[in-house]
């Protein structure tokens, strides 16, 4: 059997849109490669009982949402999110347990000689990515696992998305904003749209609360479809109880209400993705498939997610999130402000190209003490000093560092006991603060977590 670093190896000899900065491309982004390899592999995703998440803002924490309250019911439940913060294997999980190494190997190997046939057909179906591989070994690690359910959170856009082939129970779209407009469109409908994509035949969608300009696409696009829509802030209507470390709140559903649910991923912005996770799983009912309110609080209450207002240190308090646009960092500004008592708060901020950086400083530069500036280890990595220009009507006070561990070095000389460190913009940022903080224990080869601190983690596409 190979080795996992040949495995690895093997799985990111494949382009890797996820590390380059790549425009849309009708012949590069279609669905018609991983519609061959599956079917070269007997169409494994088929087979599959699908929860299939989109959006811009919260589909990795809704995505943990609803897999966990699968959990809490007693399924063994499929979980596949992108990007990972240290590991492959964090993006293929059951019952919060990744997929180990040996099986990466075995599965690796498996697929190899279909994934090669089909390189050979490269000239007219373009160039296969990491993506399509990794996605199609999830489905077909899923169905030789036997799990009763997969949710699978689509890794950028929808309707080309290498996700996109499965037919789902039920189509679940987050609150969308402006993010990978160079590859979705500049406008909130050309998102929409390409979001929207997820929306299948006849079939139950459910959408968290949205912007007027997005919300008529995929009004337009059910209709289209004869597909049935249900709307949070409508149709699933919540209230909040008590906001403190823990959200606590009330939901009103199609099939019943549910008092004191209470969620621990800080921020109330968390509380419309359990409230979204919870119309999915109303709509489990229409396949006749019933969850108990009990098995909802459960497992609302024990969803967990790694580097989202994630607090991983204390004097000072350090907290690590993968804001990485406007929206979300409009969301951990406030959450910061509300939940987190400090005397000064040290900024460190690290994007990729083409991101809405203005827009990220525009909630994250007023709260923020001092600023500090960096870059991590990825060919989409923004200069330091472009991040500064794009932030100098803001401030000018920045401090420039060109590595994550510098700038967690001078974070920490700068601060006392009873400051707060917020470490943010960017998966790949999160990533590396893991490892420089030594948050868990790792391999020599890829730095990998070999205990399970990371085996609940996701994310929300970069």
């Amino acid at each position: 059997m190979i080795t996992y670093e040949q495995a690895i190896e093997y799985i990111e000899s494949f382009i890797d849109y996820e590390r380059i900065a790549a425009p849309y491309d009708p012949f590069g982004w279609k669905l018609e490669r991983v519609e061959r390899l599956l079917e070269l592999l007997g169409n494994p995703h088929l087979r599959l009982k699908v929860i299939h998440i989109a959006g811009t803002k919260g589909k990795g924490s809704t995505s943990a949402i609803v897999s966990t309250i699968l959990k809490s019911a007693g399924y063994k439940v499929g979980l596949y999110t992108s990007p990972h913060l240290i590991t492959f294997r964090e993006r293929i999980v059951i019952n919060d347990e990744m997929i180990s190494k040996e099986q990466v190997c075995k599965m690796v190997e498996y697929v190899k000689p279909y994934v090669e046939k089909l390189r050979q057909q490269e000239d007219t179906i373009g160039k296969i990515s990491f993506f399509d591989v990794y996605t199609a070994i999830a489905m077909l690690f899923f169905e030789l696992e036997k799990v009763d359910f997969a949710v699978f959170e689509v890794g950028m856009g929808g309707r080309l998305d290498a996700t996109n082939v499965v037919n789902p129970l039920v189509s679940v779209i987050t609150p969308i904003s402006y993010d990978h407009m160079l590859s979705l469109g500049n406008t909130l409908t050309a998102i929409a749209g390409e979001k929207a994509g997820i929306i299948k035949e006849n079939g139950y969608v459910v959408s968290a609360p949205q912007e007027l300009e997005a919300l008529k696409v995929i009004k337009d696009t059910c209709k289209n479809k004869n597909a049935i829509l249900f709307q949070v802030g409508q149709d699933f209507t919540y209230e909040k109880t008590y906001t403190g470390a823990f959200n606590e709140f009330n939901v009103y559903g199609i099939f019943g209400r549910y008092d004191k649910l209470t969620v621990q991923m800080l921020g109330e912005h968390q509380i419309i993705n359990a409230t979204t996770a919870l119309g999915a799983i109303e709509c489990l009912r229409f396949h006749g498939i019933k969850i108990s309110s009990a098995s909802i609080k459960s497992g609302i209450f024990n969803a967990k997610l790694k580097a989202r207002v994630e607090v991983v240190q204390y004097n000072p308090i350090i907290i690590i999130d993968v804001a990485h646009n406007s929206a979300s960092a409009k969301a951990l500004s406030e959450t910061i402000r509300k939940t987190f008592g400090y005397q000064k708060l040290i900024l460190i901020l690290g994007v990729s190209l083409h991101k809405d950086v203005k827009g990220m400083g525009e909630h994250l530069c007023p709260i923020a003490d001092k600023i500090i500036l960096t870059k991590v280890d990825n060919p989409r990595a923004m200069s330091p000093e472009a991040i500064r220009e794009e932030l100098i009507e803001f401030r000018d006070d920045f401090i420039i560092t060109q590595n994550a561990r510098s700038a967690i070095e001078i974070a920490k000389s700068m601060a006392t006991p009873l400051d707060l460190i917020c470490i943010t913009g960017s998966f790949y940022l999160a990533g590396e603060a893991m490892k420089v903080l030594n948050i868990g224990v790792y391999d020599s080869f890829d730095m990998e977590l070999t205990d399970q601190h990371f085996l609940t983690s996701t994310s929300e596409g970069e």
